[in-house]
């Protein structure tokens, strides 16, 4: 008979899962945190509903793996060379720096030196899963703090091979001694370079024959193969398997497919992360925490500060702005889940006394289950850091004022454009700025990048764009233009409201990721908002027609006609009953069409009520647009000009109608 063993447990995550993250979401609290709530609600120290815990925890195993896979298809060579001050000099500041404090601490309450050095291991790695996807969530990958976050945390995970390694000599007088130790390493070092180099020649090759085949299944299928694969061969080198992931993910990430792998891998890796904050969840014994609740609430506390302050001072030696270091900080402050492989490595060693593994278990469980709520906090904290001026003192230099001391006294310049932020969109706004002979100074807070382009001749400083002497120093109040480039969120809602504080006049064009950012920027104060989302499908319809071989005069002329009348539309919720309507669905019957009134159309010079759309169509015109400006429930005595976009509403056949009315026929 079949054993649905399996089945039902994953059944009664998923449900268990899904209510407690749906309550949590109603009170707008992490998912993450949900999944470690649910875990520990259906694990054996709760109401123990799992009966095979192994099967859970190899799930969780692929979750992580396929993290990793995405994360080196995403985090390419070009961006690990790019972040090369963040491996060769923060990350290893900050992880000597836990280990050594955390030994000290150790060795000073009486622990043999072997075992504080061995909880310095497990203190000193931050959570890769919990981080980055709440970065993600938050669409801070791409910001400074959130790529320096990630560069530390891929060092963290290369870290794990020699503390796995020495877990032997530190449980005691091993064999070879630290000769075999070196001599592992340099063997898993010729190994995982000898499937790099492989990798590097076949999977090219190997896509390109699968791509041919036309077939998704066999691209999945091999993707997915390649991704295990290569985890399972550096494995085999004494390797973790999700750093063997992560070398896979980063091989396939030279390829000219990579962002189709990404799009075929994620629902898979979102499904089997949740049973990796689930099968965390699970470890936690409350037991522990009522026995000793003063020690592990001090450990908690201890290891969060020690955390902190090492990666802040990490980041704050390569001149990052305190902002960013803050952020940071508090992102990496909690302990990671390499660290429960080294836990398990450490206990059949002996180096846990008594209940030293719960207790590890419960602050790290703990610190996790936190980290959502310190990062969600993060960005009020930093800014409440920020107002105290001392801290910029402290740090000469390498502060978001440091913008002061790169220039020679004031700015000579005027009716110029400000660009914060000097990535691919900064540069192209620069080079036709330069083009144009139009003045403008840039901003950004990559160190390195201001030094090379600035020696290239760029206009641009070191200067943090939210900042508001920054923003005096580059003559904010007699700049025409302002260009909010950046990939932080936070800091661009900030940056627009400190902006429209310091010259009401200035004309503030924002870049974001997310159409559900729009509304609260334009109430900042922002003039113009362009959404990723609605350029990304701007360039989907014209990649299609060019398919079709229509004229590239056509093609041009749509994507204006979308983006004139898309943004009028969505500027400064222009229509907010309707959209509540579209989006609860209550207007099924009928549809939305804007039409753009040309020069040609017998309707210019008319009225509304001359026209007579509604009598003679059946639809109505509930809005229209002028010079950029949008008026719901136009007056039926507005007259018509050249330009004019008017919103029709109505079945697919009125609005034919109507359309058809205000081009073909004589308007009497």
């Amino acid at each position: 008979m079949t054993d649905h063993t399996v089945l039902s447990d994953l059944l009664v995550i998923f449900v268990i899962s899904i209510a407690v993250v749906f309550l949590f979401h109603q009170f707008r609290l992490p998912s993450i945190a949900g999944f470690l709530v649910a875990g520990s609600l259906i694990g054996p120290y709760g109401l123990n509903l799992i009966s095979d815990l192994e099967v859970v925890q190899v799930l969780a195993e692929i979750g992580v793996i396929l993290l990793l896979f995405t994360i080196g298809i995403e985090f390419s060579l070009a961006s690990l060379t790019a972040s090369r001050r963040l491996l060769l000099i923060s990350a290893p500041l900050q992880v000597l720096g836990v280990l050594l404090l955390a030994t000290g601490v150790g060795v000073s309450i009486g622990l043999p030196y072997r075992q504080a050095i061995f909880w310095g291991f497990l203190f000193s790695l931050s959570s890769t899963v919990i981080v980055l996807k709440a970065l993600a969530d938050r669409g801070e990958s791409d910001s400074i703090h959130g790529r320096a976050t990630i560069g530390i945390l891929i060092f963290q995970d290369l870290a794990v091979v020699p503390m796995m390694l020495m877990i032997p000599l530190l449980a005691g007088p091993a064999e070879g001694g630290m000769t075999e130790m070196l001599v592992a390493l340099a063997e898993s070092a010729v190994l995982v370079g000898l499937i790099v180099v492989a990798a590097w020649f076949l999977v090219p090759k190997l896509l390109e024959q699968i791509v041919r085949s036309r077939s998704r299944e066999l691209f999945l299928l091999t993707i997915i193969v390649l991704c295990l694969g290569i985890a399972w061969l550096t494995s085999m080198s004494g390797l973790s398997l999700a750093l063997g992931a992560f070398i896979a993910g980063l091989v396939i990430s030279e390829s000219e497919y990579s962002h189709q792998a990404m799009a075929e891998v994620l629902p898979f890796r979102d499904s089997f992360n949740s049973l990796f904050f689930v099968s965390i969840g699970m470890l936690m014994d409350f037991r522990v925490l009522l026995s000793h609740p003063m020690l592990i609430l001090g450990l908690i506390g201890a290891v969060l500060l020690v955390k902190f302050i090492t990666s802040a001072g990490a980041m704050l030696a390569i001149g990052l702005p305190p902002r960013s270091v803050i952020l940071a900080g508090i992102a990496l402050a909690q302990v990671g889940e390499f660290s429960f492989i080294l836990a398990l490595e450490g206990q059949k060693a002996g180096l846990f006394i008594g209940e030293a593994y719960q207790v590890f278990l419960a602050v790290s469980v703990l610190t996790m289950a936190i980290t959502p709520f310190l990062i969600q906090w993060a960005p009020h904290v930093a800014r409440r850091a920020e107002a105290f001026q001392r801290l910029y003192h402290w740090f000469p230099g390498r502060t978001t004022t440091h913008v002061a001391h790169t220039m020679t006294g004031h700015l000579k310049i005027k009716d110029h454009v400000i660009i914060g932020g000097y990535g691919l969109n900064g540069r192209n706004l620069t080079r036709v700025l330069e083009e144009t002979e139009i003045p403008y100074v840039a901003l950004d807070l990559d160190g390195e990048t201001v030094r090379l382009e600035s020696q290239s001749g760029v206009h641009i400083y070191y200067g943090d764009i939210t900042n508001p002497r920054v923003l005096r120093h580059v003559r904010i109040e007699d700049a025409r233009v302002l260009v909010v480039a950046i990939s932080d969120p936070f800091s661009a809602r900030r940056a627009v409201q400190i902006a429209r504080g310091l010259n009401p006049a200035l004309h503030i064009i924002v870049r974001t990721r997310y159409l559900r950012e729009l509304d609260e920027l334009h109430q900042l104060g922002a003039d113009e908002v362009v959404p990723e989302e609605f350029e990304t499908s701007i360039e989907i319809f014209a990649m299609v027609l060019r398919t079709y071989k229509m004229p590239q005069e056509l093609i041009m002329k749509k994507a204006e006609r979308v983006r004139t009348e898309g943004y009028a539309l969505l500027r400064r919720s222009a229509l907010p009953e309707l959209a509540h309507h579209l989006r609860a669905g209550t207007l099924t019957d009928v549809e939305v069409e804007t039409f753009r009134i040309e020069m040609d159309s017998p309707a210019v010079g008319k009225t509304l009520g001359q026209v007579a759309i509604r009598p003679r169509t059946g639809a109505s015109v509930i809005a229209f647009t002028r010079n950029s400006v949008t008026e719901s429930n136009p007056s039926q005595r507005v007259r018509l000009e050249q330009g004019d976009v008017v919103v029709l509403l109505g079945t697919r056949e009125q609005i034919r109608r109507a359309i058809g009315l205000l081009v073909d026929t004589k308007v009497t």
